[in-house]
């Protein structure tokens, strides 16, 4: 194995550029929410605002990313980027107006929503790009390709929050945002200068196809490891299925030290990033499915594990290092196996 297939991909011609801006991008997306967060709180002293509007946010990107990937899929993402970050960062300006000049929570709220509904997912149209480039004789190259996207993300995800964290300590948590939005413009208007690597617009044909591919037994599955993913990284309904962060925390606690979970939890995403690498340089033998089903076991076992099963914090941290090793394989497993060549979808 050698890093020699990474940099083949890097040198087609236009790959680099859409790969490596839309990365930069990426931490601002991740920093978006926590710096809503940081600064409704600072302004208004409450937590609950806060989590009203980082909540309105939250759940518009999620609703609204399906739509915008459709929108993108139909008109191309040359003509459809320009004016969604333009929205975007209107809706965040608009979000700063409201809560320095301390209005109802609700015009406030609303304001978040906005931001959250215009945010676009980089990482989905970079993943679409690759798709668009790598196809034909190329085709064997897409999982090495989603292996690098998912390393980037997991960079990214890990240095988006400590950056909005550390600025926003540092000084006026109004900072947090400004940095976060510069990305995220940053990282979409490059690529939509791009028109060489940009995936083509669906013809109506396609758009029917891509209908019926939702009832397709591919996107179930895909659905449900992205879900099982975001109940083990911790949402809402993981505080009663046991995901990991809770977990740690609850492990942390019981045994006097309520402060090593985020180091553990560190551990885990971290040892993600030279699993990630190493498994994007690899021509695997095994089905696709195979391997799917064979990784997600770790994530679905972990959740427990530690608490049940080990005692000290030396084999938590070694049980969920080989956890965390096994989330960048799934996603690129997800994107290489199910995903429609040249599609936004999110």
């Amino acid at each position: 194995m050698s890093s020699a297939t990474y940099r083949t991909l890097l040198r087609i011609p236009g790959a680099a550029a859409f790969f490596l801006t839309a990365t930069t991008g990426r931490p601002g997306i991740a920093m978006s929410s926590l710096g809503i967060m940081w600064l409704v709180h600072d302004r208004t002293g409450s937590y609950a605002v806060a989590g009203l509007v980082t909540g309105g946010f939250a759940v518009a990107e999620a609703l609204s990313g399906p739509q915008l990937a459709r929108l993108i899929d139909r008109i191309g993402q040359t003509r459809v980027l320009p004016p969604v970050l333009l929205a975007h960062a209107t809706a965040v300006v608009t979000l700063l107006t409201l809560v320095e000049s301390g209005s109802p929570h609700g015009l406030t709220t609303a304001a978040g929503v906005l931001a959250g509904a215009t945010l676009p997912q980089l990482g989905a149209l970079s993943a679409a790009r690759w798709s668009a480039l790598l196809q034909g004789g190329r085709a064997a190259a897409l999982p090495t390709a989603f292996a690098l996207e998912s390393l980037g993300n997991g960079l990214c995800y890990l240095a988006g929050p400590a950056l909005v964290t550390t600025v926003g300590a540092s000084g006026d948590p109004a900072h947090g945002m400004a940095p976060a939005t510069a990305l995220v413009m940053g990282g979409g208007l490059a690529p939509a200068t791009r028109r060489r690597t940009a995936p083509p617009a669906a013809g109506a044909s396609e758009r029917r196809g891509a209908g019926r591919s939702l009832r397709r037994p591919g996107f179930a599955v895909q659905v449900g490891v992205n879900f099982g993913l975001g109940l083990y990284f911790g949402s809402i309904l993981g505080l009663y299925l046991g995901s990991m962060k809770v977990s740690l925390a609850a492990f942390g606690v019981e045994r006097g030290a309520a402060d090593t979970a985020a180091p553990l939890y560190m551990v885990s995403n971290c040892a993600g990033l030279p699993a990630g690498w190493l498994y994007g340089l690899r021509r695997w033998r095994v089905a696709p499915q195979v391997q799917l089903a064979m990784v997600s076991a770790g994530p679905a076992l972990s959740c427990r594990l530690p608490l049940l099963a080990v005692g000290s914090f030396l084999g938590t941290g070694l049980v969920l290092a080989v956890t965390g090793m096994t989330v960048p394989p799934i996603l690129a497993l997800v994107h290489t196996r199910f995903s429609p060549p040249g599609s936004s979808g999110i």
